[in-house]
């Protein structure tokens, strides 16, 4: 009976204590972390692979090579943009992370567990600067979403020509330079329409502006939390201050009462 007892209060512990952990955590940062990192991975995962097949379009359907000298060429730009997404999924994914500790810090269920902490000036700056850095990447963000909207734009001019082709046949020819022109009849256009390579590009980058905009969205929602967590840090100081100065004219009054004692009891002995 006792041993079944002890069991039951055992397991009554470790239910509290693990209710005490769920509600520790800051669901809404989590929740923006989540969203951020799959609108992170679905652009460079998504972005990534369509740029290879741009490379692959360009090459085996309009006949641009890579240039032998060391001169910028749509390849090259090609090339930066990789480069460039690698740095965004690398920085984002240390920026989550750091958004996320500073959600636990600045979240009330930390102070119910581990009791009164003092909220610094440093604090309140870390929450500020966190604030400022989150609206910055917001609007890189935005840039970053209508860039990726036209390669969406153009690769949908062409899936719909590719879909019109039968209409088309014969029909207008698009220049692009004096010896060279893309038809949109000729044999290498049509061989582009019937193949993946064009239908999987276009969707890729469709996908990958859709994690530019889950990005986005993350960023909004990480701003909200962000202001939530100063206005909460902000009451914390001001009941800090309170607290401090309650204390402090509690313990001049117990000064003063200590000292009228001593002098009663002198003047009565």
């Amino acid at each position: 009976m006792e041993e079944d007892m002890d069991e039951g209060q055992t397991q009554k512990g470790c239910m509290e204590c693990c209710l005490k952990c769920l509600g520790g955590i800051p669901y809404p940062s989590l929740i923006a972390t989540i969203l951020l990192y799959a609108g992170v991975a679905l652009f460079c995962g998504c972005g990534h692979e369509a740029l290879s097949g741009t490379v692959t379009i360009l090459q085996n359907y309009f006949d641009v090579i890579r240039g032998p000298g060391e001169g910028i060429d749509v390849f090259t730009i090609i090339d930066i943009i990789k480069y460039v997404i690698y740095g965004i999924a690398s920085a984002f994914f240390v920026y989550g992370i750091l958004l996320m500790v500073e959600g636990f810090f600045t979240s009330g269920a930390i102070k119910d567990l581990y009791g009164d902490f003092k909220i610094t000036t440093c604090g309140r700056c870390v929450s500020a600067w966190f604030i400022m850095l989150t609206y910055i990447f917001m609007l890189a963000w935005l840039g970053v979403t209508a860039f990726t909207s036209l390669p969406v734009f153009m690769y949908f001019n062409i899936w719909t020509i590719c879909q019109n082709t039968t209409l088309l046949q014969g029909a207008s020819v698009v220049p692009i330079g004096e010896e060279k022109t893309v038809c949109a009849g000729s044999e290498k256009f049509n061989k582009m329409c019937e193949s993946n390579e064009l239908d999987m590009t276009f969707h890729l980058f469709v996908c990958a502006l859709a994690g530019a905009g889950a990005a986005v969205i993350a960023m909004i929602h990480y701003l909200m939390v962000l202001s939530a967590n100063w206005a909460y840090v902000k009451d914390a100081c001001k009941l800090q201050k309170y607290e401090d100065c309650k204390s402090k004219e509690e313990q001049e009054l117990h000064d003063i009462h200590s000292t009228r004692s001593k002098e009663r009891l002198n003047a009565y002995t």
